[in-house]
């Protein structure tokens, strides 16, 4: 299995991404914004945390411009798997590839922590390591991570059970308590929590090892 991590100027959380995808079994291959394509035969493509291009403008809209995300569209069009998080969500929504916009959290302070999210919905490649209804503990880290979408989008990734997480205690004003969405053909996710911050007991915590592991017996199966 073959996987590519998107680095951007401002990128932080590629090297985390990286180890995370690399001991559930991928290739990873780092991929430099400006290149204009991905890697042959890549099956994911992660989009990691940090503050692309400084955040300037909004949350991941310069990023949504940078060569490689029109790769990164193709190769979701082709079918291809993606996973951003945190920024890398942002930047998802922002090239249109997601639906919704992370907007300035309401309590308007950045948030560093550990929060329990429940599993919405494990019908996907990223979410079939966990049980709908379980709880999970994952860290958070975001300045602009309340995800909002108006009733109709809502009513819409209701009825296709198409959110994935939700936090238990919402810590940023998302919209429905949303912590993380899937594309409308399931092969893409987007999540503000950091799943490849807990793959490592080390680092306090391995909740975020399931979901690695799920994607790439996906990616085997297939």
């Amino acid at each position: 299995m073959k996987a590519a991590v998107i680095v951007f100027p401002g990128s932080n959380c590629d090297r985390d991404m990286a180890v995370a995808l690399e001991q559930a079994g991928a290739d990873v291959s780092m991929v430099w914004h400006k290149d204009a394509e991905l890697p042959s035969g890549v099956d994911v493509v992660a989009v990691p945390g940090g503050f692309s291009f400084g955040d300037y403008l909004r949350c991941g809209a310069i990023a949504a411009q940078s060569p490689v995300s029109a790769a990164l569209k193709d190769h979701v069009n082709r079918g291809g798997y993606a996973l951003g998080v945190c920024n890398g969500f942002q930047v998802l929504c922002e090239t249109g590839l997601l639906p919704g916009v992370l907007m300035r959290n309401a309590g308007l302070k950045f948030v560093c922590k550990s929060v329990d999210l429940t599993v919405a919905s494990s019908d996907s490649a990223f979410t079939r390591g966990y049980n709908a209804g379980d709880t999970i503990s994952v860290p958070v880290a975001h300045h602009d991570g309340n995800y909002v979408a108006d009733e109709t989008l809502l009513a819409k990734l209701r009825d296709e059970d198409r959110i994935a997480f939700t936090y238990n205690d919402n810590p940023n004003g998302s919209s429905a308590d949303i912590a993380g969405v899937l594309s409308d053909n399931r092969r893409v996710l987007g999540m503000m929590p950091h799943p490849e911050r807990c793959v490592d007991a080390g680092h306090g915590g391995t909740d975020g090892q399931a979901m690695f592991r799920a994607l790439m017996g996906e990616l085997v199966s297939a």
